[in-house]
Protein backbone atom coordinates (compact mmCIF):
# COMPACT_ATOMS: atom_id res chain seq x y z
CA UNK A 1 0.00 0.00 0.00
CA UNK A 2 1.09 3.73 -0.61
CA UNK A 3 2.25 5.91 2.44
CA UNK A 4 0.50 9.21 2.50
CA UNK A 5 1.21 11.19 5.15
CA UNK A 6 -1.02 14.62 4.28
CA UNK A 7 -3.77 14.73 3.14
CA UNK A 8 -6.57 17.68 2.69
CA UNK A 9 -10.27 16.88 3.05
CA UNK A 10 -13.94 18.91 3.02
CA UNK A 11 -16.45 18.42 5.85
CA UNK A 12 -20.22 19.06 5.91
CA UNK A 13 -22.29 18.24 8.91
CA UNK A 14 -26.26 18.37 8.49
CA UNK A 15 -28.28 21.00 8.16
CA UNK A 16 -31.07 20.76 11.12
CA UNK A 17 -34.31 20.16 10.11
CA UNK A 18 -37.35 22.59 9.84
CA UNK A 19 -39.83 23.09 11.95
CA UNK A 20 -43.53 22.20 11.12
CA UNK A 21 -46.59 24.60 10.92
CA UNK A 22 -49.80 21.61 11.53
CA UNK A 23 -52.80 22.38 13.44
CA UNK A 24 -55.09 19.37 14.61
CA UNK A 25 -58.33 18.44 12.86
CA UNK A 26 -60.23 16.01 14.29
CA UNK A 27 -64.23 15.21 14.32
CA UNK A 28 -65.88 16.75 17.08
CA UNK A 29 -63.11 18.78 18.19
CA UNK A 30 -63.14 22.24 16.58
CA UNK A 31 -60.03 24.68 17.27
CA UNK A 32 -57.60 21.43 17.94
CA UNK A 33 -54.62 24.14 18.28
CA UNK A 34 -50.95 23.71 16.91
CA UNK A 35 -49.57 20.41 16.76
CA UNK A 36 -46.55 21.06 14.72
CA UNK A 37 -43.41 19.47 15.69
CA UNK A 38 -39.77 20.28 16.17
CA UNK A 39 -36.94 18.96 13.27
CA UNK A 40 -34.31 16.91 14.34
CA UNK A 41 -30.89 17.73 14.95
CA UNK A 42 -27.90 17.46 11.77
CA UNK A 43 -25.47 14.83 12.01
CA UNK A 44 -22.00 15.57 13.41
CA UNK A 45 -19.06 13.84 11.78
CA UNK A 46 -16.13 12.93 13.83
CA UNK A 47 -12.67 11.34 13.39
CA UNK A 48 -11.79 8.29 14.74
CA UNK A 49 -8.68 6.90 15.57
CA UNK A 50 -8.43 3.47 14.62
CA UNK A 51 -4.79 1.10 15.02
CA UNK A 52 -5.53 -0.53 12.11
CA UNK A 53 -4.12 2.18 9.20
CA UNK A 54 -1.12 3.22 8.73
CA UNK A 55 -1.13 5.53 5.95
CA UNK A 56 -3.72 8.32 4.30
CA UNK A 57 -3.81 7.44 1.27
CA UNK A 58 -7.65 6.67 1.42
CA UNK A 59 -8.14 10.53 1.65
CA UNK A 60 -6.38 10.38 -1.59
CA UNK A 61 -9.88 9.04 -3.67
CA UNK A 62 -12.14 10.28 -1.50
CA UNK A 63 -11.82 13.97 0.07
CA UNK A 64 -15.69 15.31 1.17
CA UNK A 65 -17.78 13.65 3.76
CA UNK A 66 -21.07 14.99 4.73
CA UNK A 67 -23.14 14.05 8.05
CA UNK A 68 -27.15 13.54 7.20
CA UNK A 69 -28.87 16.47 7.47
CA UNK A 70 -32.27 16.13 10.27
CA UNK A 71 -35.63 15.42 9.05
CA UNK A 72 -38.10 18.25 9.15
CA UNK A 73 -40.88 18.17 11.98
CA UNK A 74 -44.16 16.57 11.46
CA UNK A 75 -47.87 17.48 12.31
CA UNK A 76 -49.16 15.53 15.61
CA UNK A 77 -46.33 17.03 17.80
CA UNK A 78 -43.98 14.49 15.81
CA UNK A 79 -40.24 15.34 16.02
CA UNK A 80 -38.48 14.72 12.75
CA UNK A 81 -35.81 12.16 13.40
CA UNK A 82 -31.85 13.31 13.94
CA UNK A 83 -29.48 12.85 11.28
CA UNK A 84 -26.92 9.92 11.61
CA UNK A 85 -23.41 11.19 12.87
CA UNK A 86 -20.74 10.14 10.40
CA UNK A 87 -17.24 8.82 12.39
CA UNK A 88 -14.27 8.50 10.15
CA UNK A 89 -11.38 6.57 10.43
CA UNK A 90 -8.26 8.00 10.11
CA UNK A 91 -4.54 6.50 11.28
CA UNK A 92 -3.11 6.73 14.81
CA UNK A 93 -0.54 9.64 15.41
CA UNK A 94 -2.80 12.37 12.83
CA UNK A 95 -3.09 16.00 13.51
CA UNK A 96 -5.96 17.67 12.14
CA UNK A 97 -5.95 21.56 11.91
CA UNK A 98 -8.38 23.76 10.35
CA UNK A 99 -6.96 24.69 6.68
CA UNK A 100 -8.42 27.85 6.61
CA UNK A 101 -8.04 29.34 10.23
CA UNK A 102 -5.02 27.29 10.91
CA UNK A 103 -6.56 26.56 14.16
CA UNK A 104 -5.26 23.23 15.78
CA UNK A 105 -7.98 20.93 16.48
CA UNK A 106 -6.51 17.84 18.22
CA UNK A 107 -4.19 14.92 17.62
CA UNK A 108 -5.79 11.56 17.44
CA UNK A 109 -3.15 9.06 19.60
CA UNK A 110 -5.32 6.22 20.91
CA UNK A 111 -7.19 3.87 19.41
CA UNK A 112 -10.99 4.70 19.69
CA UNK A 113 -10.35 8.46 20.14
CA UNK A 114 -12.96 10.53 18.81
CA UNK A 115 -12.36 13.83 17.56
CA UNK A 116 -15.60 16.43 16.54
CA UNK A 117 -14.44 18.06 13.75
CA UNK A 118 -18.00 19.84 12.44
CA UNK A 119 -21.07 19.90 14.55
CA UNK A 120 -24.64 19.48 13.05
CA UNK A 121 -27.16 21.89 12.89
CA UNK A 122 -29.38 22.16 15.74
CA UNK A 123 -33.32 21.48 14.73
CA UNK A 124 -36.04 24.25 13.58
CA UNK A 125 -39.05 24.74 16.43
CA UNK A 126 -42.59 24.27 15.01
CA UNK A 127 -45.57 26.12 15.79
CA UNK A 128 -46.66 24.28 19.04
CA UNK A 129 -43.82 25.92 20.40
CA UNK A 130 -44.98 29.21 20.45
CA UNK A 131 -48.88 28.79 21.19
CA UNK A 132 -49.89 31.06 24.18
CA UNK A 133 -52.95 32.49 25.52
CA UNK A 134 -52.98 35.23 23.60
CA UNK A 135 -51.46 33.42 20.84
CA UNK A 136 -53.91 30.58 20.19
CA UNK A 137 -53.19 29.76 16.38
CA UNK A 138 -49.62 30.23 16.09
CA UNK A 139 -47.97 30.00 12.48
CA UNK A 140 -44.29 30.72 13.60
CA UNK A 141 -41.77 28.40 13.11
CA UNK A 142 -37.97 27.78 13.14
CA UNK A 143 -35.60 27.02 10.30
CA UNK A 144 -32.88 24.52 11.75
CA UNK A 145 -29.52 25.89 11.45
CA UNK A 146 -26.76 24.94 8.85
CA UNK A 147 -24.03 22.40 9.91
CA UNK A 148 -20.64 23.21 9.78
CA UNK A 149 -18.50 23.35 6.99
CA UNK A 150 -14.71 23.01 7.42
CA UNK A 151 -11.95 21.85 5.19
CA UNK A 152 -9.25 19.74 7.19
CA UNK A 153 -5.71 19.35 6.72
CA UNK A 154 -4.52 16.09 7.86
CA UNK A 155 -0.52 15.10 8.59
CA UNK A 156 0.03 11.69 9.89
CA UNK A 157 2.93 11.29 12.31
CA UNK A 158 3.92 7.61 12.97
CA UNK A 159 4.14 6.54 16.86
CA UNK A 160 6.73 5.01 17.66
CA UNK A 161 9.35 5.04 20.39
CA UNK A 162 12.43 4.67 19.12
CA UNK A 163 13.31 6.34 15.63
CA UNK A 164 16.33 5.28 13.52
CA UNK A 165 18.28 8.01 12.02
CA UNK A 166 21.20 7.91 9.52
CA UNK A 167 22.87 8.67 5.99
CA UNK A 168 21.68 6.22 3.71
CA UNK A 169 23.38 3.10 3.54
CA UNK A 170 23.90 3.06 7.39
CA UNK A 171 21.76 -0.21 7.92
CA UNK A 172 18.92 1.19 9.01
CA UNK A 173 16.36 -1.39 6.95
CA UNK A 174 18.54 -3.94 8.03
CA UNK A 175 18.48 -3.35 11.73
CA UNK A 176 15.00 -3.02 11.53
CA UNK A 177 14.94 -5.90 9.55
CA UNK A 178 17.13 -7.93 12.14
CA UNK A 179 15.32 -7.12 15.38
CA UNK A 180 11.48 -6.88 14.62
CA UNK A 181 9.60 -8.77 12.10
CA UNK A 182 9.52 -6.04 10.00
CA UNK A 183 10.57 -7.26 6.17
CA UNK A 184 11.46 -3.34 4.43
CA UNK A 185 13.39 -3.62 1.33
CA UNK A 186 17.49 -4.25 1.33
CA UNK A 187 20.32 -2.78 -1.06
CA UNK A 188 23.08 -1.63 -1.73
CA UNK A 189 22.48 1.50 -3.11
CA UNK A 190 21.04 4.69 -1.50
CA UNK A 191 17.24 5.43 -0.83
CA UNK A 192 16.21 2.05 -0.52
CA UNK A 193 13.83 3.02 2.57
CA UNK A 194 11.15 5.83 0.72
CA UNK A 195 8.04 6.23 3.04
CA UNK A 196 8.21 5.63 7.22
CA UNK A 197 8.71 1.96 8.54
CA UNK A 198 7.63 0.50 11.43
CA UNK A 199 8.26 -2.71 13.49
CA UNK A 200 7.55 -4.20 16.71
CA UNK A 201 10.28 -5.16 18.72
CA UNK A 202 9.30 -8.15 20.98
CA UNK A 203 12.21 -8.60 24.27
CA UNK A 204 9.95 -11.43 25.71
CA UNK A 205 6.11 -12.12 25.98
CA UNK A 206 5.28 -9.42 28.24
CA UNK A 207 8.00 -6.45 27.01
CA UNK A 208 8.18 -4.96 23.67
CA UNK A 209 8.76 -1.48 21.59
CA UNK A 210 7.71 0.30 18.10
CA UNK A 211 10.93 1.23 16.10
CA UNK A 212 10.48 3.70 13.23
CA UNK A 213 12.72 3.72 9.93
CA UNK A 214 12.93 6.41 7.75
CA UNK A 215 14.24 7.20 4.57
CA UNK A 216 17.93 7.90 4.75
CA UNK A 217 18.90 11.55 6.38
CA UNK A 218 21.34 13.83 3.60
CA UNK A 219 23.08 17.23 3.95
CA UNK A 220 20.58 20.13 3.50
CA UNK A 221 17.60 17.73 4.22
CA UNK A 222 16.65 20.64 7.00
CA UNK A 223 15.61 22.58 3.56
CA UNK A 224 14.04 20.16 1.76
CA UNK A 225 17.05 18.10 -0.02
CA UNK A 226 16.27 14.08 -0.56
CA UNK A 227 13.37 13.21 1.32
CA UNK A 228 14.17 16.15 3.81
CA UNK A 229 11.13 17.28 6.49
CA UNK A 230 8.83 14.74 4.26
CA UNK A 231 10.12 11.87 6.87
CA UNK A 232 12.64 13.82 9.50
CA UNK A 233 9.33 14.59 10.95
CA UNK A 234 8.08 11.24 12.03
CA UNK A 235 10.95 11.29 14.26
CA UNK A 236 9.13 14.04 16.44
CA UNK A 237 6.95 11.93 18.55
CA UNK A 238 10.35 8.94 19.49
CA UNK A 239 11.20 8.92 22.75
CA UNK A 240 14.67 8.02 21.80
CA UNK A 241 16.62 8.36 18.91
CA UNK A 242 18.96 5.58 17.32
CA UNK A 243 22.11 7.37 15.09
CA UNK A 244 23.27 4.86 12.88
CA UNK A 245 26.73 5.08 11.38
CA UNK A 246 28.41 3.31 9.17
CA UNK A 247 31.55 2.76 10.26
CA UNK A 248 32.72 0.24 7.18
CA UNK A 249 31.36 2.26 3.71
CA UNK A 250 32.44 0.91 0.69
CA UNK A 251 34.03 4.09 -0.67
CA UNK A 252 36.97 4.59 1.33
CA UNK A 253 36.97 8.31 0.60
CA UNK A 254 34.20 8.52 2.76
CA UNK A 255 34.77 9.33 6.34
CA UNK A 256 32.29 8.40 8.96
CA UNK A 257 32.84 11.00 11.44
CA UNK A 258 32.53 13.46 8.70
CA UNK A 259 28.64 11.70 7.74
CA UNK A 260 27.91 11.48 11.35
CA UNK A 261 28.51 15.02 12.22
CA UNK A 262 26.18 15.81 8.85
CA UNK A 263 23.28 14.40 10.21
CA UNK A 264 23.98 15.96 13.83
CA UNK A 265 23.73 19.13 11.70
CA UNK A 266 20.85 18.45 10.37
CA UNK A 267 18.77 17.55 13.50
CA UNK A 268 20.22 21.27 14.33
CA UNK A 269 18.85 23.03 11.73
CA UNK A 270 15.61 20.82 11.91
CA UNK A 271 15.12 21.58 15.55
CA UNK A 272 11.17 21.16 16.79
CA UNK A 273 12.71 19.42 19.68
CA UNK A 274 14.49 16.29 17.56
CA UNK A 275 18.32 18.33 18.40
CA UNK A 276 17.09 17.46 22.48
CA UNK A 277 16.07 14.20 22.21
CA UNK A 278 18.14 11.57 23.82
CA UNK A 279 20.10 9.75 21.21
CA UNK A 280 22.19 6.69 21.34
CA UNK A 281 25.00 5.85 18.76
CA UNK A 282 24.79 2.79 17.08
CA UNK A 283 28.10 1.66 15.37
CA UNK A 284 26.99 -0.69 12.17
CA UNK A 285 29.14 -2.88 10.08
CA UNK A 286 31.33 -4.07 12.55
CA UNK A 287 31.68 -7.37 11.12
CA UNK A 288 33.54 -5.93 8.53
CA UNK A 289 36.56 -4.32 10.19
CA UNK A 290 39.79 -6.11 12.40
CA UNK A 291 39.22 -5.76 15.69
CA UNK A 292 42.03 -2.98 15.78
CA UNK A 293 40.50 -1.17 12.32
CA UNK A 294 37.24 -0.65 14.30
CA UNK A 295 38.94 0.77 17.62
CA UNK A 296 40.63 3.08 15.73
CA UNK A 297 37.78 4.37 13.47
CA UNK A 298 35.41 4.57 16.79
CA UNK A 299 37.95 6.29 18.81
CA UNK A 300 37.76 8.90 15.74
CA UNK A 301 34.41 9.01 15.37
CA UNK A 302 33.87 9.48 19.30
CA UNK A 303 36.32 12.86 19.09
CA UNK A 304 34.75 14.17 16.43
CA UNK A 305 31.46 14.06 17.83
CA UNK A 306 32.92 14.83 21.40
CA UNK A 307 30.19 11.95 22.04
CA UNK A 308 29.79 11.28 25.86
CA UNK A 309 26.20 9.40 25.67
CA UNK A 310 25.14 6.10 24.82
CA UNK A 311 27.62 3.78 22.38
CA UNK A 312 27.03 0.61 21.00
CA UNK A 313 28.49 -1.73 18.16
CA UNK A 314 26.67 -3.98 15.84
CA UNK A 315 26.50 -5.89 12.90
CA UNK A 316 22.74 -5.86 11.85
CA UNK A 317 23.98 -8.66 9.34
CA UNK A 318 25.07 -11.28 10.71
CA UNK A 319 23.00 -9.83 14.59
CA UNK A 320 26.28 -9.21 16.99
CA UNK A 321 24.88 -6.73 19.34
CA UNK A 322 21.94 -6.43 18.12
CA UNK A 323 20.51 -8.61 21.24
CA UNK A 324 22.11 -6.55 23.66
CA UNK A 325 21.05 -3.14 22.11
CA UNK A 326 17.37 -3.67 22.17
CA UNK A 327 17.67 -5.37 25.69
CA UNK A 328 19.55 -1.84 26.94
CA UNK A 329 16.62 0.01 24.79
CA UNK A 330 13.85 -1.74 26.96
CA UNK A 331 15.04 -1.18 29.90
CA UNK A 332 15.90 2.87 28.99
CA UNK A 333 12.02 2.95 27.56
CA UNK A 334 10.59 1.65 30.68
CA UNK A 335 12.33 4.80 32.88
CA UNK A 336 11.59 7.08 30.25
CA UNK A 337 8.15 9.33 30.22
CA UNK A 338 6.55 9.26 26.99
CA UNK A 339 6.87 12.79 24.85
CA UNK A 340 4.78 15.21 25.40
CA UNK A 341 4.35 16.78 21.70
CA UNK A 342 3.87 20.83 22.10
CA UNK A 343 1.73 21.71 18.64
CA UNK A 344 3.67 25.22 18.93
CA UNK A 345 6.73 22.83 17.60
CA UNK A 346 4.96 22.58 14.59
CA UNK A 347 3.95 26.39 13.78
CA UNK A 348 6.48 28.06 11.26
CA UNK A 349 8.63 30.48 12.33
CA UNK A 350 9.25 33.60 11.12
CA UNK A 351 11.02 33.11 7.20
CA UNK A 352 10.26 28.98 7.79
CA UNK A 353 8.21 27.19 5.31
CA UNK A 354 4.61 27.28 5.70
CA UNK A 355 3.12 23.88 6.11
CA UNK A 356 2.68 22.15 3.03
CA UNK A 357 -0.99 22.38 0.75
CA UNK A 358 -1.64 20.71 -1.72
CA UNK A 359 -4.31 23.14 -3.12
CA UNK A 360 -1.79 25.82 -3.46
CA UNK A 361 -0.25 23.82 -6.36
CA UNK A 362 -4.09 22.96 -7.77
Amino acid sequence: MKFVDQAIIRVQAGDGGNGCVSFRREKFIPRGGPDGGDGGDGGSIYLVADAGLNTLVDFRVRRTFRAERGHDGMGRKRTGRSGRDLRVRVPLGTKVADLDTGESLGDLLEGGQELLVAKGGVHGLGNDRFKSSTNRTPRQFTSGTAGEQRQLQLELMVLADVGLLGMPNAGKSSLIGRISSAHPKVADYPFTTLYPILGVVRVNSERSFVVADIPGVIEGAAEGAGLGVQFLKHLARTRLLLHLVDIAPMDEAVDPADEACKVVRELEKFGRGLDGRERWLVLNKKDLLSADAFERRREHLLRALDWRGSCYAISALTGEGTRELTQALMRRLEELEPVKHDRAEDTPEAGEEAPWNPLADA
